[in-house]
Parts: C-alpha cells; sequence; structure tokens
C-alpha cells in the first residue's frame, strides 16, 4: 500500500524521482514507458503528475502541469474524458478525487461470520484487473480523443494484471492507437512479460538514501493531522520498510489510526507478532504464529519474513543488519545455531512464495509451512 499515499499536488514528485522528471521530454514523449522500482517510493504519485502533464493543455510545456486549464481541473475531480486509469479494487480509491464508495465496491473491512468454520471472511476487494475492464479500455481506443490532444492510460500495478488481461495490452502496444501514451507501472519488473517490456521505455524509480528519505518523512509528518512520532520511531520503520519512504508514511498513520478493520492495521499488527515469534528461533510455536497471522495480507508478511532472514544471513556472515539493527543481539544468538545450508534452503523457499504471493492461495497451510522450515533451519 506504500505506493498509494498521496500528497497535495506541488509536492507530488519526491524529490529522489525530480532528477527522472526532469529528464522527461514531453516534445517527443513515447508511446508506452515502464516506471518501475521499490513498492513505497513515490511512483504512483509520480505517475499521476505525468498523465496529469501529458493532458495539461497549456502552450508552455515547460509548466506543465499549469494547474489552471479545463483539462487539468477537469483531471483533478476525477473526470478528464482522456484519462483511463486500469487498477484493481484495491486501488481506485487513490485515483484523483474519483468517489467509488458504492454498492459495486465493497468497503474495506466488511466482515461475515462464516459459521462453517468458526472463522472471519471478509468480501475482500479484488486486486486483479479484470479482463472485462481491460477489454472495454482497449476497444474505446478506437475513437478519437474526446479534446483532441492526447489520451493516457495509466495501468497499476502491472504485475497484478491477469495474463488475458495482459495479451489483451500486447496487442495495442504492437500497434498504438495515434496520439495514446501507456503509463505502466510495476513494483516488480520480473513479473512483467517480457513482451511487454520490450515495447516500452523502461524508467527506473530510485529509491532515495537515508539522509534524503528521513529529511523527506520529518517534513511531510507534520502536516498530517494528529500524527506525533517520535524520531527513534520514524528511523526504525525507515529500516523496517526497506528505505520506501513512502511505505513509511502509510505505516506511521495506521499505527496512529489503529483501525482494527483497517487491513494495513491488521497486517502491521501481524508482522510484529510473526518477528516475535522468528525471534524464538528453535523454540518458535509455528502453528500458534500461522494462526494469529494468517488473516493478514499475505504480499505483506512474506516480505517481513524476507527482511528478517536477510539480516539473519547478513549476521551469520559476520556483516551488520540492514532492517532489524535494533535486534542485533537476537540476530546474533540466532546465527549461533542456524544450520548455514538449512538457511539458504529457507531464502529460496520465500523467494519462491513470493512469486505467488497474490494467488488466492490458503496463506495458513503456506505460512505452516514457511514457518516450520524455519524451525527447522535451528534443528541439529
Amino acid at each position: 500500500m506504500g505506493e498509494l499515499m498521496l500528497t497535495d499536488q506541488k509536492k507530488s514528485i519526491a524529490p529522489w524521482l525530480q532528477p527522472l522528471w526532469d529528464g522527461l521530454d514531453f516534445a517527443s514523449f513515447p508511446n508506452a514507458i515502464l516506471l518501475h522500482g521499490q513498492s513505497g517510493i513515490g511512483k504512483f504519485a509520480f505517475a499521476l503528475e505525468l498523465a496529469k502533464s501529458l493532458l495539461c493543455e497549456s502552450t508552455q510545456e515547460a509548466s506543465r502541469p499549469c494547474n489552471q486549464c479545463e483539462a487539468c481541473h477537469w483531471f483533478d475531480t476525477g473526470n478528464h474524458p482522456d484519462f483511463i486509469a486500469l487498477a484493481p479494487e484495491t486501488h481506485r480509491k487513490f485515483l484523483p478525487h474519483a468517489d467509488y464508495e458504492s454498492d459495486e465496491a465493497p468497503k474495506k473491512g466488511k466482515a461475515v461470520r462464516d459459521d462453517s468454520d468458526g472463522e472471519v471472511s471478509e468480501k475482500k476487494e479484488k486486486k486483479n484487473i479484470s479482463i472485462e475492464e481491460t477489454r472495454s479500455a482497449i476497444e474505446g481506443l478506437s475513437i478519437g480523443s474526446h479534446r483532441g490532444g492526447n489520451r493516457v492510460i495509466l495501468i497499476y500495478p502491472l504485475e497484478m494484471l491477469r495474463s488475458d488481461s495482459a495479451n489483451t495490452l500486447l496487442k495495442s502496444l504492437e500497434e498504438p492507437p495515434a496520439n495514446t501514451i501507456f503509463i505502466l507501472l510495476a513494483d516488480r519488473l520480473d513479473r512483467v512479460l517480457p513482451t511487454i517490456r520490450s515495447r516500452c521505455r523502461l524508467l527506473s524509480a530510485p529509491r532515495p538514501d537515508r539522509e534524503q528519505g528521513l529529511a523527506w518523512l520529518h517534513a511531510e509528518i507534520p502536516n498530517i493531522d494528529g500524527l506525533k512520532v517520535s524520531a527513534a520511531d520514524i528511523e526504525t520503520i525507515y529500516d523496517e520498510q526497506g528505505g520506501a519512504p513512502f511505505s513509511v508514511l502509510d505505516s506511521l498513520i495506521a499505527r496512529n489510526n489503529q483501525d482494527e478493520k483497517d487491513e494495513l492495521t491488521l497486517s502491521i499488527q501481524a508482522a510484529r507478532y510473526l518477528l516475535q515469534s522468528m525471534s524464538q528461533g528453535v523454540r518458535i510455536n509455528w502453528l500458534d504464529a500461522a494462526e494469529k497471522t494468517h488473516k493478514a495480507q499475505y504480499n505483506y508478511l512474506l516480505p517481513t519474513m524476507q527482511r528478517w532472514t536477510s539480516d539473519l544471513q547478513a549476521v551469520s556472515q559476520g556483516a551488520n543488519p540492514r532492517y532489524y539493527p535494533k535486534h542485533l543481539s537476537t540476530l546474533q544468538g540466532l546465527s549461533r545455531t542456524a544450520k548455514i545450508p538449512k538457511l539458504h534452503d529457507f531464502w529460496k523457499s520465500l523467494i519462491k512464495a513470493r512469486r505467488h504471493e497474490n494467488h488466492p492461495l490458503a496463506n495458513r497451510v503456506q505460512l505452516e509451512a514457511l514457518l516450520s522450515q524455519y524451525q527447522q533451519v535451528f534443528e541439529s
């Protein structure tokens, strides 16, 4: 969720992405770009500002978006007829001023009791972009743009396209309609079809260095009502989130709100419990850990496990932990009993699991298998 938090328009380009923006040539813009980089570094805000600039009707290219013309106003209200955003239900609420609070879009956190097994099952928002939406958007491209200028299609996250939707997109990239620009975003470039990658201009979004990222956070946090956090906590979460400032800010806001129905809040709490369990090494109660965390976002839990394991591998080789430096003593203790070959095998299992982290599989069973394997790392 770290890509989704947006600041106001004047600050929508993160400072570490400004050089990337300055290198864009709006006079000869390609028909398709693929912006890729770590989740939570501001790609989504960057892409929205780019889409707005490409649709802006100001005659001064250097000042785009002008935020004054009719096209800019339409974009800000989510009503520009030549802007198409393909995003799963989980992401639509973050598009400019669009109102998706309807009966068709289930509200987050609404739970229904399933008496058959005593567990709570939620009507979750779809995380994939449907083939129907993709086809509808593509078919509409045969019609000229409404305002006679550019038409912009933004797709995020690109790796969440189903295979049938990806093939539909590929056909349009092979024969792009006139004045149509595709802005594609991906957190994981390795999960994007090579045929799609080859038809786009690739733009790599960098992660800020630690000093720059922390400075941005210290500037942004005072603008969030009711959000009070110590510098030490900011640094701790910054490390835990792998240096992704937007993810850090989202995490701080979720921790501050403590909304028990919020999916991110639940995932944060589950990740904390997961770390406490993994810190037990061979004494981990993996059944209990899986039971108390499996309802959280699987694509949040897996990176947590990866970061902990990465630090454990580093400490085992005499290096310092990157993500959990405050847990150095615990990691050092675990490294003395960890069997390195088994630790490497566990790392490979995590990488394999991440390839399918968005698949609607039984998370509980997968977590049990992984945590059981983790316990075996420390067994004789």
